[in-house]
């Protein structure tokens, strides 16, 4: 089955000095026996410098890209955090592109086979993008599509913050980017607006997924994934569930819970 663990997962666990990223990449090949990772650059940037997060130096970078060697892993999708286009001072929004660029060349490193970076905006007031934030969204995403299309991957934002927790406003993105190496990260259920047709407005453009513990059991989850499929989807199913306490058995939980939803919508006559 096509499965993957997102490493934010085990942020609780690395905030609590328990794992590093080569502690994930061990416990992702030889606890869960898989061999992708879905990074998260949370484990591998100085925390310090928020809301643009500065990256571990290059060196740094090649040393994971061994180690993913060494175990015969690829990474399925690399997420990143402090690079998000939209910022209203443009000196932020000069300098989180700057940042952006840096991550780039770090996904072409560990040979990334997507790519998220938001499109920025806030957590909690959700709006519409303004005419001059959609025009600079556009025009930066096109710049990054064919960046990635150049060193063969895809990017594009996850349904994560401001307009892209509104489906047709990233349906509108993607119509404008209109670039094949551009699509969505799409952590299931995660909308503002439209709950129910959200993940099949955004279906033709997912090149990768999450689950979390709420969307993994909802009452819909199957038909969730028979709608991506039926779009054309072949990615990974990620987890990504930070849970409180106890990352290790919640994630091994929500695994067995996800591979149970693909065998399930296999039987029904998908194949997982």
């Amino acid at each position: 089955m096509n499965v993957s663990i997102g490493g934010y997962s085990f942020n609780n666990t690395n905030l609590e000095g328990k794992m590093d990223v080569f502690g994930y990449l061990e416990t992702v090949k030889y606890r869960y026996k898989l061999n992708v990772a879905d990074l998260w650059n949370g484990f591998f940037i100085d925390r310090n410098t928020g809301p643009i997060y500065q990256l571990a130096d290059e060196s740094y970078i090649r040393k994971i890209r061994e180690a993913l060697d060494e175990k015969e892993m690829s990474v399925v999708n690399f997420a990143v955090d402090g690079a998000h286009l939209w910022d209203p001072n443009p000196d932020v929004r000069k300098k989180l592109h700057e940042n952006a660029l840096v991550h780039l060349r770090a996904s072409v490193i560990l040979g990334a086979k997507t790519v998220r970076i938001d499109t920025g905006g806030s957590y909690h007031d959700v709006e519409t993008m303004t005419d001059e934030q959609f025009e600079y969204t556009v025009r930066i995403y096109q710049e990054f599509a064919q960046f990635a299309a150049d060193n063969g991957f895809l990017i594009g934002p996850e349904n994560h913050m401001g307009a892209s927790l509104l489906p047709r406003e990233m349906k509108r993105i993607a119509e404008a980017v209109d670039h094949p190496a551009f699509g969505f990260l799409v952590h299931l259920g995660r909308w503002r607006a439209d709950q129910e047709e959200g993940d099949k407005l955004v279906a033709p453009w997912a090149y990768h997924t999450h689950f979390d513990e709420q969307t993994a059991v909802s009452g819909n989850a199957l038909d969730t994934i028979a709608i991506l499929k039926d779009a054309g989807y072949k990615g990974y199913w990620g987890i990504e569930y930070n849970a409180p306490k106890r990352q290790y058995l919640e994630t091994e939980r929500l695994l067995g819970m996800v591979k149970k939803l693909l065998a399930d919508e296999a039987d029904r006559g998908g194949n997982a």
